[in-house]
């Protein structure tokens, strides 16, 4: 993990030009961030555009520092367009479960890389699910697939919870996206990870059945 080839640099590029842009600009930062009302007014390119906008240069190190340490594998394991593909849709499909779960929300507004990021680290540990992540405050090394169930069963938690300025939202969607895509494009992973497969789709049924009993 963690390896700097081309596509990685563009896409980090992309998003600290953008980002850099916004922290200077604040009408242009207004303009492209996500925002319920102004998507449900036909404003649509916000989907795409708020993936590329940070509120602050600690939001953006930490999306990239992320990005940087695993989009190797995903690149490595499916390719560059392939890589884009899921970074890009994970990043509209993490926008749109926020648009779902807050289009009666005309003032929620959102930015930031963090649903692409969730897709590419979901797609990583679907790919290499024996790879073993260190967090920072955890000595010990965490097996990829539990880091992936347990985050996004946190995240259903902060879905739930509501008490802060996380998008969790996007961050399940993303992961969700990272998923999906990467199985539609790898689709012998289910022949040959398929209990990895199944584990990893636990949360993603959890937070189904909770919207549907109206939980969440």
């Amino acid at each position: 993990m963690g390896d700097l080839n081309l596509i990685t640099v563009v896409v980090i590029g992309i998003n600290v030009l953008i980002s850099m842009k916004g922290f200077n600009d604040y009408s242009f930062f207004e303009k492209y961030k996500f925002n319920t009302g102004a998507v449900r007014r036909g404003e649509h390119i916000r989907i795409l555009s708020s993936g590329f906008l940070h509120v602050s240069t600690s939001h953006l190190f930490f999306n990239m520092l992320t990005l940087y340490f695993f989009a190797p594998i995903v690149i490595g394991l499916l390719g560059n367009w392939e890589f884009i593909v899921v970074y890009l849709g994970s990043l509209v499909l993490g926008n749109l479960l926020s648009y779902y779960f807050h289009k009666d929300e005309y003032h929620f507004s959102a930015v930031g890389a963090s649903g692409a990021v969730s897709g590419i680290l979901y797609s990583a540990i679907l790919l290499n699910p024996d790879m073993s992540l260190y967090m920072f405050f955890i000595p010990v090394p965490i097996p990829a697939y539990i880091f992936g169930i347990g985050y996004l069963l946190y995240s259903i938690y902060g879905m739930r919870a509501n008490n802060d300025n996380i998008g969790h939202d996007a961050h399940f969607g993303g992961a969700v996206g990272g998923y999906v895509i990467t199985l539609l494009m790898a689709p012998v992973l289910l022949q040959i990870n398929t209990l990895m497969v199944g584990l990893l789709a636990i949360p993603i049924v959890i937070l189904f059945i909770l919207n549907k009993t109206g939980k969440i």
